[in-house]
């Protein structure tokens, strides 16, 4: 679940989010957050406090779109997240552009050194997904496994491998 700057201004967040975690009996890390650079880029302190109050809950910060912005880097070093979404734009050229391959490699390996998770966005073919597994990639994501569909169809969603 994405958290917009609206949200982060919201008061009631941390306190919302504890009472509904004790009274639907749910774990805090399974719980995660994707905060995008955008948000991060606002610099408002009451950013800041909220995502400090989070990861002392509990709950998991993902930062989402890597690479897209111009400071992701300081970004991951500030703040304690526990998963980097590396953003389709690289993944899109993982298998035919260099650059692109050499990015998301590079990417995957810091991540894992600071002890992150790492989800590829936007996987469309086996090549792709291929590709990642070897690279040391977490997660994949993307229209390679399923349009998007709604939380009903998803209880019902079983996975079959393209030929």
């Amino acid at each position: 679940m994405k958290l917009s700057p609206r949200q982060f201004r919201d008061k009631d967040l941390i306190s919302f989010l504890k009472k509904n975690l004790v009274s639907e009996g749910a774990l805090p890390d399974r719980l995660e957050f994707e905060i995008t650079e955008g948000v991060l880029m606002i610099g408002k302190s009451y950013i800041d406090d909220a995502l400090c109050e989070l990861h002392e809950l509990g709950v998991k910060l993902s930062m989402d779109d890597f690479g897209t912005g111009y400071s992701s880097l300081s970004y991951l070093r500030q703040y304690s997240f526990d998963v980097l979404k590396i953003d389709r734009s690289f993944i899109n050229g993982i298998n035919v552009k260099r650059e692109d391959r050499n990015l998301v490699t590079a990417t995957i390996a810091m991540a894992h050194s600071l002890g992150l998770s790492v989800v590829a966005e936007g996987v469309e073919t086996r090549e792709q997904l291929d590709l990642l597994e070897e690279l040391g990639c977490d997660i994949a994501q993307g229209f390679y496994f399923s349009k998007p569909i709604s939380a009903k169809e998803l209880i019902s969603f079983k996975y079959t491998e393209s030929p």
